[in-house]
C-alpha cells in the first residue's frame, strides 16, 4: 500500500509497540519541553536504538526549526521512523494521552475548590504561572537574545505589542522580528546553531522522508486550515468552528516553545470571553505540574470554554487542533529539508522571530500573568522564592507546584 514513506524507513506492524513506550513517556516525562528531548535520546537512541544519533540530531533540527511543540514533533518524527504513519499517530497519541486525561481531570475538579482554602490554591496555581514564564524569559533571552541585534529585536516586539492591541498584534510582532532578522542577523556567525539548524551535511540515510507529493498535501492543507472563514450566528456549529480556528492558529505561530502557547492562547480564549482569567492561569498552573506536552493544557480550555461544546467534545476538539499545525508542518518540511537547511536567510528570519517570540512572553509576563496573580507583598515573595527555586536551585516544577500551592492555600 502506497504510505508516502520511503521504503526503507516505513515499518508498518508497530503501532502497540511505539503506543506502549510513548505510554510510558507520557505518564513520566516531567520537566518540560527541554526535558522531554534528553527523554526521547536515552530512550530511542541509547536504550532501544531505533534510530541512531545523527537520525536523532537530523530529527531534532527540523523540529527546532519549525513553529510547533518541539517535543511532540520529534515524538511523530520518531514514531514515524520507527513505523511509518501508525507509528508517528502511536507516538503522538501515546505522548499526548497521559496528560490529556489528567488535565481534564483537574477541570473536572477545579469547580468543587470552593472555600477560603480552594481560592487559596487556585491562586498558589496562578503565582505558578508567573515563576515558570519567568523562567521561560530568562532561558530564552539568555539563549535567543544573545546578543545586541537579536536583543534589539525583542525590545522592539515589546513596543509594538505595548502599543498595538487586538489579534493580529501578535502575528505583526513575529513578522517584523523575521523581516528584522532577515536584515541583521544574517552576516552573524553561528545563526545556524542558534536556530536549531544543523551545521553537517546530507542528513543520514536513516532519516524517514515523505514524498514531495504528501509533504505538498500537508503544506496545502496548513494553509487551507489557516484561512479564517468564520461561520456567523450563535449555533454550536459555529462556536465549533471558531474554537477550533482559535487552537489551531495558536499552535500554528508557537516559535521558540511550548510557554509561547500562553499569550496566544489568552488572547482567543479569555479575551473572547470564552474561559474565565482565574480559570485561565490555574489551568495553565496546572499543567505544569503534570508529565507529557505543555500543549496539553488545550484539554483543559476546551472542557471549560463556554457555550458548547465544551467538556469531552471541546476537550477533542482544542487538543486536535492545537496539535494539527506542528505536525502538518513536520510531513511537510521532511522531503525539502536539506535544501532549506542550507539557505542562510531562513536561519537570520527564525534567528529574528525567536527574539521577537522572547520579548512577546516578556510582554505576556507582565500582562495579564503579573497583574493578574501578584496582588501583594505575599504573593511578591512567593513568586520570587519560586522562580529562584526554578532558576538557581533546579528544583523539579513538581516541587514549585506544590510549594506555591500550599502557600496559596496558607495564605488563603
Amino acid at each position: 500500500m502506497e504510505t508516502g514513506l520511503s521504503r526503507s524507513t516505513a515499518r508498518p506492524g508497530r503501532f502497540a509497540e511505539v503506543l506502549l513506550a510513548f505510554l510510558k513517556l507520557g505518564a513520566t516525562s516531567f520537566g518540560g519541553p527541554v526535558a522531554h528531548l534528553g527523554y526521547f535520546r536515552r530512550e530511542f537512541v541509547e536504550r532501544r536504538r531505533w534510530l541512531d544519533h545523527d537520525t536523532f540530531a537530523d530529527l531534532l533540527a527540523l523540529c527546532q526549526f519549525l513553529p510547533g511543540p518541539a517535543s511532540s514533533q520529534l515524538g511523530f518524527s520518531i514514531g514515524l521512523v520507527r513505523a511509518g504513519w501508525r507509528g508517528g499517530l502511536a507516538a503522538w497519541l501515546g505522548f499526548t494521552l497521559p496528560s490529556f486525561l489528567l488535565m481534564i481531570a483537574f477541570a473536572a475538579l477545579a469547580p468543587r475548590l470552593g472555600g477560603t482554602v480552594g481560592a487559596g490554591v487556585i491562586h498558589g496555581l496562578k503565582l505558578v504561572a508567573v515563576a515558570v514564564v519567568a523562567q521561560a524569559v530568562w532561558d530564552m533571552a539568555r539563549r535567543l537574545c544573545a546578543d545586541r541585534p537579536r536583543a534589539a529585536i525583542a525590545v522592539v516586539a515589546i513596543v509594538l505589542l505595548g502599543v498595538l492591541s487586538g489579534p493580529y498584534a501578535q502575528l505583526i510582532a513575529i513578522g517584523v522580528g523575521a523581516l528584522l532578522g532577515a536584515v541583521s542577523c544574517r552576516a552573524r556567525g553561528g545563526v545556524e546553531a542558534d536556530a536549531g539548524v544543523a551545521s553537517r551535511g546530507e542528513p543520514p540515510p536513516a532519516v524517514a522522508r515523505v514524498q514531495r507529493r504528501v509533504g505538498a498535501i500537508a503544506l496545502g492543507l496548513f494553509c487551507v486550515l489557516l484561512i479564517r472563514v468564520p461561520l456567523s450566528g450563535q449555533t454550536a456549529a459555529a462556536h465549533a468552528f471558531a474554537l477550533f480556528d482559535a487552537f489551531y492558529r495558536s499552535g500554528a505561530l508557537v516559535f521558540g516553545g511550548g510557554h509561547v502557547v500562553l499569550p496566544l492562547l489568552q488572547q482567543r480564549t479569555v479575551a473572547t470571553g470564552w474561559v474565565a482569567p482565574d480559570s485561565f492561569f490555574a489551568g495553565y498552573g496546572a499543567a505544569q505540574a503534570l508529565p507529557g506536552p505543555l500543549f496539553s493544557f488545550a484539554a483543559y480550555l476546551g472542557w471549560v470554554a463556554q457555550p458548547e461544546p465544551h467538556r469531552w467534545a471541546g476537550a477533542l476538539l482544542a487538543t486536535v487542533a492545537i496539535f494539527l499545525p506542528g505536525l502538518l508542518l513536520v510531513i511537510a518540511a521532511l522531503p525539502y529539508w536539506t535544501a532549506l537547511r542550507r539557505r542562510p536567510s531562513m536561519a537570520a528570519a527564525l534567528a529574528g522571530v525567536n527574539a521577537a517570540v522572547v520579548g512577546l512572553l516578556a510582554s505576556a509576563l507582565y500582562s495579564p500573568v503579573w497583574t493578574s496573580a501578584v496582588l501583594n507583598g505575599t504573593d511578591f515573595v512567593v513568586a520570587v522564592v519560586a522562580f529562584a527555586l526554578l532558576v538557581r536551585w533546579k528544583v523539579a516544577p513538581l516541587a514549585v507546584v506544590v510549594f506555591c500551592v500550599a502557600a496559596g492555600a496558607i495564605a488563603g
